[in-house]
C-alpha cells in the first residue's frame, strides 16, 4: 500500500473520513483553519530559507500579507481577527528566534520510506517541515497551528515525529548510531513553545508496528465514524451517518412524525416517572428509522439521539488454554472465567495479550439509544 502520513493521521482521527477523502475521493472546500495553517507554514519556510541575508520581520510580514486569502472566512470580522492573530504569531516568533542562529539542513523535505516485512512492504510518504543541524546532532521540527498544546507525554509517543525520524534515518543511515543526539520537536506557533523529545531504536520499532497495525485496519476496510471535537471542522458532515440527519430535508418516514417521536423520546427519558412501554415503542420506531435512513444520530428540537451498539464477546476456551498454559496462568482462571481472565490480563506478555484479543468472538449485539439534551 502507498499511503501518506497525513492520510494515516486522518484514519486515526476518523476512519470514515479517511474513506470519504482517500478512497472515495470526495472533494470538500479547504477549511479556513487549513488555509491559515498553510499560510503560516509558508511564512516559516520563507523566514528560514538559507540566503546571505535572512528576511527581516517586516519582510516576513509582507510575505504573510501577500499570501493571505480573505475569501475563506465567513465574515470581515472573522477574517480580520484571523489576520491579526497571524501577525502576532510572526511577531512573537521573531521575538523568540533569530533566523540567523539556526543551521538549516532542509525545509519542507519530501520523503518516501518503506516499512513492513520483505514480502509485504508499504510505502509511506510525507513532508518534514524543517531539519536543523545542532551542535552535536540534528533536530527534526514540525510546526503546529492548533489552538491546544498537548502534554510532553504526547510528544514522547507522537507517531508523526517517529515516522519523520525514520525518514531522516533513511536519508542519513549513519545517524542510526547517534539517536541520542537527534531531537524531534513540535513547535506550537500560537503558543510560541517548542516541545522536544528523542527516540530509541526500540521505540522506532514499536512505532513501525503501530503504523502497520493501522494499515492492517485500513486493508480490512474498517471505516467506522468517530465523533470528536474535530467534527466541527469536517466537510463531510452532510453525508456522515453521525451527522447527515441534521442536513436532511426529505425523508421516507414523515418528517413531523419522526421529529415528534424524537422530542417525546428525549422528554420521556428525562422524566421522573417513565412510561416504559411507550419509551420502548419510541425506541423501536426511532431505531427502525435510523436504520432506514442509514444514520447513527438524529437531531430533535430538544436534543440529539445516538444509536449505540452493545457487543458482548466470549472467548474460545481451547485457544485461551493454549495461550495461558505455557505461562503457568491457566490454573488462575480455572474454570475459564472472563473476570478471572481480566484480573491477570495486565500482567501477561504483550504477545499473549494480542493472541487473547484474537481469541475473542462476538456473542451478542444489542442496539440502544443514547440521549444528549440540548
Amino acid at each position: 500500500m502507498r499511503i501518506s502520513y497525513s492520510a494515516l493521521d486522518t484514519y486515526k482521527n476518523c476512519p470514515l473520513k479517511y474513506k470519504y477523502q482517500v478512497i472515495d475521493k470526495i472533494k470538500t472546500p479547504k477549511s479556513k483553519e487549513a488555509v491559515f495553517g498553510s499560510v503560516l507554514h509558508s511564512t516559516m519556510k520563507f523566514i528560514h530559507t538559507p540566503c546571505i541575508l535572512s528576511p527581516t520581520l517586516e519582510q516576513a510580514m509582507e510575505f504573510f500579507s501577500n499570501s493571505w486569502n480573505p475569501a475563506v472566512f465567513n465574515s470581515p470580522e472573522e477574517e480580520r481577527a484571523a489576520f491579526v492573530q497571524g501577525v502576532k504569531i510572526i511577531q512573537d516568533y521573531y521575538k523568540r528566534n533569530n533566523p540567523t542562529d539556526f543551521n538549516i539542513v532542509n525545509l519542507e523535505s519530501r520523503f518516501q520510506i518503506e516499512i513492513g516485512e520483505e514480502n509485504n512492504k508499504h510505502i509511506v510518504s510525507g513532508i518534514i517541515d524543517r531539519i536543523d543541524r545542532t551542535e552535536d546532532g540534528f533536530e527534526i521540527i514540525d510546526y503546529k497551528t492548533a489552538k491546544k498544546m498537548p502534554t510532553q507525554e504526547r510528544v514522547e509517543t507522537d507517531m508523526q515525529l517517529s515516522v519523520y525520524l525514520q525518514a531522516f534515518l533513511s536519508q542519513y543511515p549513519e545517524e542510526r548510531n547517534n539517536l541520542d543526539k537527534i531531537k524531534v520537536s513540535l513547535y506550537f506557533l500560537k503558543h510560541g513553545m517548542k516541545l522536544s523529545a528523542s527516540r530509541t531504536a526500540e521505540q522506532l520499532k514499536e512505532n513501525e508496528q503501530a503504523f502497520l497495525d493501522t494499515i492492517k485496519l485500513i486493508e480490512e476496510k474498517k471505516f467506522e465514524p468517530n465523533i470528536s471535537p474535530l467534527c466541527d471542522w469536517c466537510g463531510y458532515q452532510n453525508i456522515c451517518p453521525m451527522w447527515k440527519h441534521k442536513f436532511k430535508e426529505t425523508r421516507k418516514i414523515d418528517t413531523e412524525e419522526i421529529n415528534s417521536m424524537i422530542g417525546e423520546y428525549i422528554d420521556l427519558k428525562s422524566a421522573v416517572s417513565i412510561t416504559k412501554d411507550r419509551l420502548a415503542e419510541l425506541q423501536e420506531n426511532i431505531i427502525a428509522y435510523m436504520e432506514q435512513e442509514s444514520v447513527e444520530r438524529v437531531f430533535g428540537a430538544n436534543g440529539i439521539i445516538a444509536k449505540s451498539l452493545r457487543v458482548t464477546y466470549k472467548y474460545d476456551e481451547e485457544k485461551i488454554q493454549t495461550i495461558l498454559e505455557p505461562l503457568n496462568k491457566w490454573q488462575a482462571v480455572l474454570k475459564f472465567d472472563k473476570i478471572a481472565l481480566k484480573n491477570i490480563f495486565e500482567i501477561l506478555p504483550t504477545q499473549a495479550k494480542k493472541e487473547i484479543e484474537k481469541a475473542k468472538i462476538i456473542d451478542k449485539k444489542t442496539s440502544g439509544l443514547i440521549v444528549k439534551k440540548s
